[in-house]
């Protein structure tokens, strides 16, 4: 059975479940939490060291083909256009849609930080082992590592050939380690989009966050099954983007039921070479740089967010110059989220409401009900956009085996 359709089903039946289970009951959705928490940690379990050891032979042998900092310089330019065009998307439509009022809750805010200055610190601990010694939830320290280490083996052949040897044996171990893992995603689907449905139940029966949650279902979906795939024509040589769309079937569901990016990578870095045909050196750097730096869906949904807030609490209209701030400021949030692979938009939410200040700071809080689905919307538009452009940068930059046949996808 195909992995995309094993997940399906997983989420159908998780769906049907949580819709029978009460949203009232407390007791029940604590435990429903604790087994998708369990179950996320179980996807992202093999994560770290397929991506350390992947990463380090996919740098040594760029490196070694003089085309590591060529695909660098293609990937980030691509990265920050498409965070651009995203957010600004995003902003557009809810400005021309605005969503009903949502009463906000002039709580106090509580203190909310990315941690910036902390997380730069921990990219070069004292001991560079302590890097991959990692929980699985921040990863920039082990891929600094990786980085290093992919650098370090184009020292001496004669010295670094077992190394080499060995680190690439360990990532096609891990690799296939990651095959086992990814069969029994499909049973654990059935959990977390089971919690991920009672959720959704119980604020759609308040149907305060009716108009808020259409509008971003609505944009979620023209943007990554529609308008994104779309800019594929472009690209040369051409390439189907109905099938890329169809081979990113599989991250998509878990994006967007896990809302975690962590959880996700596994899958993405599988159906990149087993669906789409791009070479592993070449998708395991920009979907690592996409996946950690590329968070535009996370960011767009947190300004989307920000602007209704703003609109239906205030009856204000925002200023040209109060727009490009939400967008500029946004977009720079886009590229600060790697340490928030599961919270991504509400944490980004959190952050402008704080900095917008005005009266809104705690404007954040007022969406806590629906934060899984912002997370979850964020998600699923930083997965599709890591996809649609790691696929379009491997063509361009000529890393794409033979298209394979859409019925030997996985």
């Amino acid at each position: 059975m195909k992995l995309w359709l094993k997940l399906l089903i997983g989420s159908i039946l998780g769906i049907c479940i949580g819709f029978i289970i009460p949203s009232d009951n407390q007791a029940l959705l604590d435990n429903m939490a604790w087994l998708s928490g369990l179950f996320i940690q179980i996807g992202r379990y093999v994560l770290v060291p397929m991506l350390v050891f992947s990463l380090t032979i996919a740098v040594y042998e760029l490196r070694q083909d003089n085309k590591f900092w060529g695909l660098i310089l293609k990937t980030l330019p691509v990265m920050v256009i498409c965070s651009a065009f995203v957010i600004t998307v995003g902003i557009a439509a809810v400005r021309i849609f605005p969503p009903g009022r949502i009463p906000i809750d002039f709580e106090q805010a509580e203190a909310i930080s990315l941690n910036t200055a902390d997380n730069i610190m921990k990219l070069f601990p004292s001991n560079m082992f302590a890097a991959i010694m990692s929980d699985g939830v921040y990863l920039l320290p082990a891929c600094i590592f990786a980085f290093f280490l992919g650098v370090g083996l184009s020292y001496d052949r004669n010295y670094t050939k077992p190394v080499i040897s060995l680190l690439d044996s360990l990532s096609r171990i891990f690799y296939h380690i990651t095959r086992i893992f990814s069969e029994v995603l499909g049973l654990l689907m059935i959990a977390i989009s089971a919690y991920w449905a009672v959720r959704f139940n119980g604020i759609m029966k308040s149907e305060i966050f009716m108009n808020l949650v259409l509008l971003l279902g609505i944009l979620s979906v023209l943007l990554g099954c529609v308008i994104l795939p779309l800019f594929l024509y472009l690209i040369k040589p051409k390439t189907n983007p109905w099938r890329v769309l169809y081979g990113s079937i599989g991250q998509a569901l878990a994006g967007f039921f896990s809302g975690d990016m962590n959880f996700t990578l596994p899958i993405i870095f599988r159906s990149m070479k087993e669906n789409l045909g791009t070479r592993r050196r070449a998708n395991t750097v920009t979907v690592t740089i996409f996946a950690f730096f590329g968070r535009a869906g996370s960011a767009m949904v947190a300004a989307v967010s920000l602007i209704a807030i703003i609109n239906t609490n205030f009856r204000m209209d925002i200023t040209p110059a109060g727009i490009i701030g939400i967008g500029f400021s946004a977009l720079v949030l886009s590229f600060l989220l790697s340490s928030h692979p599961g919270s991504g938009a509400y944490t980004a939410l959190a952050v402008l409401c704080l900095g917008y200040g005005q009266g809104i700071e705690a404007g954040y809080l007022t969406l806590k009900p629906m934060a899984f689905y912002l997370i979850a919307i964020g998600t699923f538009l930083d997965v599709m956009i890591t996809s649609v452009a790691s696929h379009a940068i491997g063509r361009v930059c000529e890393f794409q085996d033979e298209e394979k046949d859409i019925k030997n996808f996985i």
